[in-house]
């Protein structure tokens, strides 16, 4: 008999003489709740109509108004993060994700995925007999890692989903988005001149994957982790949703905090002694702004409101097809958000975002005549500080800060089956690891201490389920340290010290802020001078804390880590890459990074005839990126910055049968010369007044534009209908400007002689 495995029944000679056992299966029949958590991203402590806004969410509303919601909720300040936390009700440095995914310099807190010594919530339900199915955003593995050579560990499906759909990077296109399904990479079912959009994709096939599962295993609870794109940058919607909202933001920023944050005090949201937190320093007053300014800016908040306006609607038809099924009672559903309202779109707001994380100013005037894109395909769009404030009414600062505006976001929390409070507000003090043991709490399941044979680090969450139906029973919670790119705070009893870090800045020189929460909701009366020893013990305390989960070494770099990889064998530790295609769509990081240097692109091609023609490589979107292309029998090449098309084309026929092309980009200082060839013959030149330092989110394609079309001049996905034999780029080292020689030709040529 197999000792291998547990067997119950009796093994005779024949099955005459032997009893048959089956283990019973988990979960089936019992009641067991199913479980759903919606993740909104970048979305601020009062966007929500249920905490204040104006915006129209009356799902989410109903979902306040048949369960609860929570006023002091916190999160880590980002995205990534926050996800590591939700998942496992670990602290965000202590399973790896100091940061976002994107980078990994080396240490313990910072390596891009969840530690094995810390299993997610779905590997945890999967092995106790739940279906478990991830929809929407992952942004949990190492993003050089998440194409099709893998490798494949921190993948949804091997952290314990059963189904995935949705995009592995940190925000996509709405419109054009970069989809994976289960382990691979697939186009969207359809495009945005057929009516797609991501979100009603995302809800189309939540409510497929439940139904699919309902019809065979009815008996069976399933858990759903649905991570919208919603509504970080770009701010896309149907076009409905957009012409909802003009005219609605029209008295300004200024008056719509104001009324925000006197909606707050009528619902209860906030205690009634709660000051609205003055002006974010770089806020201007509304009427200090120029017409174009405000044109501009309002444009953005509408594009902005009519994406979650346009989400929940979409949340909704999942609610209702629950209804449908006879599910919604017995449906624990948790609905949050991951940090509060964003800092990148600046002071203007941005038509495309990539203009923050490239250093470039908005140019309000410049940009009036494109007023209607705003929102559409052909923006990706992130709205001004000052929006983003009345986001984060009656709080100051933004995402990554830890002020209450970086941290403090909306929880709800619904479940008919158990909360009788319906509608009601719970004030007592919860940080987003607190989901986790809550979810594992109310299904009366102990964490493993060994999973698959890694030793597991101890939950560092409080379960919430006490709150349910207690609302004045004191905070189970005793203290929580955060730490985001150097910014410092720590949470004991009500009490929060915090400090912002300057970039570069020594730490020690910090002036720390001390806030008494209880009477302070908004943080705008400092007693660090009244009450020196508290703040001293609770700085004292921070160190502890930071020692105890991993926090340190404090690194405060951001955006210099991105495409930056010190491990050995990443797809970056090499300035040279060779393709044979047809490949799959290449994520953004596991691209070349051709951005702010020089580079050379070679395609061995062959045409069977003139008429061939099509995309070669493409990379980015219509609003910001890179494609060569052969079209009319002239090799293309479009450096599109941001829609500000840079095109050389060769003076001289691609010839048919055989032939290599090339592209050579030569940087020089901040600018940069594209010289286009045929069979190694130089055959045209442009010159580009700047060099683009991030390209895009959207990765590259090798073959075909699949995505947004990159340039005008064809519709996509333009694949090529001749032959490519590969494609070469290579980057050569970089080097300072004054090494750089006058003659662009003869410098890249001095520069690809020395690989």
């Amino acid at each position: 008999m197999n000792k291998y495995e547990k067997f119950e029944g009796v093994i005779g000679r024949t099955h005459n003489e032997s009893t048959p056992w089956w283990p019973a299966p988990k979960r089936v029949g019992d009641g067991s709740p199913n479980v759903i958590i919606v993740l909104l991203d970048d979305t601020g402590f009062a966007h929500f109509g249920c905490y204040g806004s104006s915006i129209e969410t009356p799902n989410f509303d109903r979902l306040a108004e048949g369960g609860l919601r929570y006023t002091n909720f916190h999160t880590t300040a980002l995205c990534s993060p926050t996800r590591a936390c939700l998942l496992t009700g670990r602290n965000h440095h202590t399973v790896g994700m100091r940061a976002i995914s994107n980078f990994n310099p080396g240490f313990p807190n910072m390596r891009g995925y969840i530690t094995p010594h810390a299993a997610t919530l779905a590997e945890i339900l999967r092995d106790d007999g739940y279906a478990t199915m991830a929809v929407g955003k992952w942004h949990l593995a190492p993003m050089e890692h998440a194409s099709v050579a893998g490798p494949f560990d921190h993948w949804p499906l091997q952290r314990g989903f059963n189904r995935f759909y949705g995009f592995m990077q940190g925000e996509t296109d709405q419109f054009y988005p970069e989809l994976t399904y289960d382990n691979h990479p697939i186009d969207p079912p359809y495009r945005p001149e057929e009516g797609y959009h991501v979100t009603e994709d995302f809800i189309d096939k939540s409510i497929q994957f439940i139904r699919d599962h309902k019809s065979i295993r009815p008996d069976q609870p399933f858990f759903l982790y649905l991570a919208t794109g919603a509504t970080h940058a770009p701010h896309q919607s149907p076009r409905e949703f957009i012409e909802k909202y003009r005219g609605r933001f029209d008295a300004g920023w200024d008056v719509l905090r104001e009324e925000w944050y006197k909606r707050q005090l009528q619902m209860g949201i906030i205690p009634p002694d709660t000051k609205l937190a003055p002006r974010n320093p770089g806020v201007q007053p509304w009427d200090e702004l120029s017409e174009n300014m405000k044109k501009f800016a309002l444009r953005l908040q509408e594009a902005f409101a009519a994406f979650l306006d346009h989400t929940d609607h979409h949340i909704g038809r999942l609610i209702s097809f629950l209804e449908e099924l006879g599910e919604l009672e017995n449906t624990l559903i948790i609905l949050l958000a991951d940090n509060g309202a964003s800092m990148e779109g600046g002071h203007t707001g941005v038509m495309d975002e990539f203009k923050y994380f490239n250093a470039i100013s908005e140019d309000v005037d410049a940009i009036q005549n494109r007023l209607d894109d705003i929102g559409g395909p052909h923006s990706h769009t992130n709205i001004p500080w000052g929006w983003a404030q009345v986001g984060n009414t009656p709080l100051k600062w933004y995402k990554s800060h830890i002020f209450g505006g970086g941290v403090r976001d909306p929880l709800i929390i619904h479940w008919p089956k158990r909360i009788k409070d319906q509608g009601g507000i719970r004030n007592q003090f919860h940080y987003i690891t607190d989901i986790a043991p809550t979810i594992l709490d109310i299904l009366k399941i102990e964490p493993p201490l060994i999973y698959r044979g890694n030793n597991q680090i101890p939950i560092s969450g409080t379960s919430m389920t006490y709150t349910f139906n207690a609302p004045s029973e004191k905070s189970h919670k005793k203290v929580q340290h955060f730490e985001m790119f150097g910014n410092r705070g720590i949470w004991v009893d009500g009490w929060k010290a915090v400090t912002t870090h300057r970039q570069g800045q020594p730490y020690d020189d910090e002036e720390w802020e001390l806030y008494n929460l209880k009477e302070d909701f908004s943080e705008c009366n400092n007693l660090a001078e009244k009450y020196p020893d508290k703040l001293r013990k609770l700085i004292d305390l921070w160190w502890v804390e930071a020692g105890k989960y991993d926090v340190l070494p404090l690194d405060d770099r951001r955006a210099e880590l991105f495409g930056v990889r010190f491990e050995p064998g990443s797809p970056h530790a090499r300035r040279e890459y060779t393709y044979f295609p047809p490949i799959a769509h290449l994520p953004a990081e596991v691209s070349p990074a051709v951005g702010n240097r020089t580079w050379l692109m070679t395609a061995d091609i062959e045409r069977s005839n003139e008429r061939d023609e099509g995309a070669l490589v493409a990379m980015g979107t219509q609003n910001c990126g890179y494609c060569w292309y052969i079209k009319d029998n002239h090799s293309v090449f479009d450096y599109n910055i941001f829609t500000e098309h840079h095109i050389v084309r060769s003076n001289t026929t691609v010839p048919s049968g055989e032939c290599s092309l090339g592209v050579n980009f030569v940087r020089k200082g901040r600018k940069g010369t594209i010289i286009l060839t045929i069979d190694e013959k130089e055959c045209g030149s442009i010159q580009v007044p700047y060099i683009m330092r991030m390209i895009s989110s959207t990765g590259l394609d090798i073959g075909r534009n699949s995505l947004s079309p990159i340039t005008d001049d064809y519709k996509a996905p333009f694949d090529f209908t001749g032959t490519i034999k590969k494609i070469n780029i290579k980057l050569p080292r970089y080097k300072k400007p004054s090494q750089i020689r006058e003659d662009a030709k003869t410098q890249f040529r001095a520069e690809m002689s020395k690989q």
